[in-house]
């Protein structure tokens, strides 16, 4: 379906009551497939493909390695899959060790970096003779400070194109409802003449050359899809915003014709900072006096010890250049 990007895909499956699960090393085929829930349902397993930067070559290396043994570490999938250990981080960046070993990002990427590309021939030898994996290094547990949840969707978008944790939109939802932005549910379901702004990512844009030079753009945020309209004389005035925004506000008219819904556009907005900063932001929603025992923990006079790592164990910030969380990238679908 190369007219529609995978995430529309995905998201207009699970509104239709279809589980998406995400890529795993354990459980996903190079290809999507489907997986039996009960009798007569089954989920979507997104497919090693989704996972950008694996080669088809190590993702068949991981299928049949894996078989019908699940892989158990990390160690234990470097060593049955046989291949360099920098094929294993694409996985790890996907967030395909999650499901499959208990591992987040950062845990996966940190036990990837303890490994060589060729096991030791001693260590070899002595998982040959027990049957099962033999670590070469046993590392004392850390504590590795997790990902906000603003940059795991920022890398979801980046890995595998798409996130079934949450839409980015969704974390600027506050900002938008103070400057009166509407979600794109809002805009569709809104009367006919009705002057409104809503705001999201770019899907696709269109300019067919019987529509005497209107440009068709979709955008979308995490209620669903506007169809927007663009006149020759607004494209002309806009047309760095028109052509390269990855996230933009419109303000406009509605104009309703049966089930056909377009928002004519007449004031176009780039948001493209805002989405940049959507890796800086967490989904958390702090309580607003604070715990009811924070007294007793720490209360106004320091923070709370519930908030520090276990005791014995030290939390290691990790900046590596392949774990740097950056911005937010949507693949459009331009035809002109």
């Amino acid at each position: 379906m190369g007219f529609c990007a995978p995430a529309q895909i995905v998201r207009d499956a699970r509104e239709h009551g279809v589980e998406v699960r995400p890529v795993c090393g354990n459980a996903s085929r190079w290809d999507c497939t489907l997986e039996a829930i009960d009798d007569e349902r089954f989920a979507v397993r997104l497919g090693l493909r989704m996972v950008r930067g694996l080669a088809n070559k190590d993702g068949a290396a991981v299928v049949a390695a894996r078989g019908d043994t699940p892989f158990s570490s990390v160690d234990d999938l470097w060593r049955r899959v046989k291949e360099p250990v920098s094929s294993l981080v694409e996985l790890a960046d996907a967030d395909a060790m999650k499901e499959a070993l208990g591992l987040t990002r950062r845990q996966a990427l940190w036990a990837i970096k303890a490994l060589r590309d060729e096991p030791l021939e001693l260590w070899t030898a002595a998982a040959a003779r027990e049957a099962r994996t033999v670590p070469e290094l046993d590392e004392p547990d850390v504590a590795i400070r997790p990902m906000i949840a603003g940059g795991e969707v920022v890398e979801d978008y980046r890995r595998v194109g798409l996130s079934l944790c949450r839409h980015p939109v969704e974390f600027l939802r506050a900002d938008l409802t103070g400057r009166r932005i509407v979600t794109c549910a809002e805009a569709m379901a809104a009367r006919d003449g009705r002057w409104l702004e809503a705001a999201g990512l770019v899907l696709v844009r269109q300019r067919p050359g019987s529509a005497k030079g209107v440009m068709f753009i979709t955008i979308e945020d995490e209620t669903g899809v506007a169809n927007l309209v663009v006149w020759p004389s607004l494209f002309e005035r806009q047309r760095r915003v028109v052509l390269s925004a990855g996230m933009m506000a419109v303000r406009g008219k509605i104009q309703r014709k049966g089930a056909v819904v377009h928002l004519v556009a007449h004031q176009l907005t780039d948001l493209s900072d805002d989405l940049a900063s959507v890796g800086e932001r967490d989904g958390g929603f702090p309580l607003p006096h604070g715990r009811g025992d924070q007294i007793r923990d720490g209360g106004s006079f320091g923070p709370d010890q519930r908030d520090h790592p276990p005791r014995g164990l030290r939390t290691r910030d990790i900046y590596i250049p392949d774990m740097h969380v950056g911005s937010i990238k949507v693949k459009t679908r331009d035809f002109r």
